[in-house]
């Protein structure tokens, strides 16, 4: 049994606040597999746990066809109004409901670490890429990213995790890509990492972003919203610039596997 069901009930309870605000802070990421994979006119793409889209409307705008799978209906349909000729799906990273071979890139940001096995899930996504490309991108390391702080205040809002369960950063440690990529039966490449800035020009749309996440709406639950609001504008506070926005320092891991 995969994690579609939960992960889609959190993660797209606030889709339109996590598609203006959060999602965006990719976008550096994006342009940099977009360029490291040469997608364009022509190039069949999937994005599992493709979220509102923001990547598969870059890569449709340089000319790829893309697909994209997602537990949160409610951001599948905001990528449906991003991309009118895309295919995006709800369902399960580990069970992908596309045939063997039928892509030529098949990228994953953020999302293979929410699966309830990463190797398996890899596994599929080699399963269905053409040419044995696959993209795992994760957060950066812990001490290199500013958003450390707000990840851990909201772990601190909710019950522990059960002995043995992989952390937000499971896979950010040096080694920890290529050795999920081997154990999943491929072969890795070179680990990028790709600054990418949390940015808010005020507080209403950073709390509008930083809320909207799968952890921030499960800690909502646990502990209310009115806890957690001022959690994380206590641990943001820091990071408030002169103009009244904040401005987080961090950035996100890459390698592209190979069959």
């Amino acid at each position: 049994m995969g994690t579609a069901k939960i992960q889609g009930e959190i993660w797209g309870r606030r889709a339109r606040d996590w598609a203006e605000v959060q999602e965006g802070v990719a976008i550096p990421l994006y342009k940099a597999v977009l360029n490291k994979t040469v997608i364009g006119e022509g190039t069949s793409v999937l994005d599992i746990g493709c979220g509102s889209g923001i990547f598969c409307e870059m890569a449709a705008k340089r000319g790829a066809r893309v697909s994209g799978i997602d537990a949160a209906e409610s951001l599948l349909a905001i990528a449906r109004e991003r991309v009118t000729g895309g295919d995006f799906r709800t369902g399960e990273m580990e069970v992908l409901p596309y045939a063997n071979q039928t892509f030529d890139v098949v990228a994953g940001f953020s999302s293979f670490q929410f699966a309830a096995s990463p190797v398996s899930a890899l596994r599929e996504a080699s399963r269905v890429s053409r040419t044995g490309t696959v993209v795992i991108a994760v957060f950066g390391k812990r001490e290199e990213n500013e958003s450390a702080a707000y990840i851990a205040a909201l772990g601190s809002l909710l019950p522990p995790p059960p002995p043995g369960a992989p952390g937000p950063y499971a896979l950010s440690s040096d080694g920890a890509l290529e050795a999920l990529a081997t154990e999943a039966g491929m072969v890795p490449g070179i680990v990028e990492t790709v600054d990418c800035p949390w940015e808010y020009p005020d507080e209403k749309t950073a709390l509008r972003g930083l809320l909207s996440s799968g952890p921030a709406i499960r800690a909502i639950q646990h502990a209310g919203e009115d806890v957690v609001r001022d959690v994380v504008l206590s641990v943001i506070a820091p990071f408030k610039t002169n103009s009244g926005g904040y401005l987080l320092k961090n950035n996100f891991r890459y390698i592209i596997a190979k069959v």
